[in-house]
């Protein structure tokens, strides 16, 4: 497969590219997109594969995001119930 600069690229590639880029295949591999993206680049895609593939991306990061955000917001919790157990009189 060709990147945007014609370099071919092989799967263990793939892994070396950014965390947006990734996503990008993956999600094309779980549409069966993957191998016509390979073999043709990302050129080879019609506009609405394409764009079924850039609204998949938007959603998951957007989750992603939100679990990140509920997470740091259960840590905060966590942390501060703890100062509050340790602040209590005995």
């Amino acid at each position: 497969m060709k990147n945007m600069k014609g370099k071919v690229l092989a799967k263990a590639d793939i892994q070396k590219l950014s965390e947006n880029e990734r996503l990008k295949y993956e999600i094309a591999e779980e549409l069966g997109l993957y191998d016509k993206v390979i073999e043709g680049g990302w050129r080879s895609l019609t506009a609405k594969e394409a764009g079924r593939i850039g609204g998949m991306v938007t959603k998951r990061r957007k989750a992603m995001k939100k679990e990140a955000l509920q997470s740091e917001l259960r840590e905060d919790q966590r942390m501060a119930s703890i100062k509050n157990v340790s602040n209590e009189p005995r």
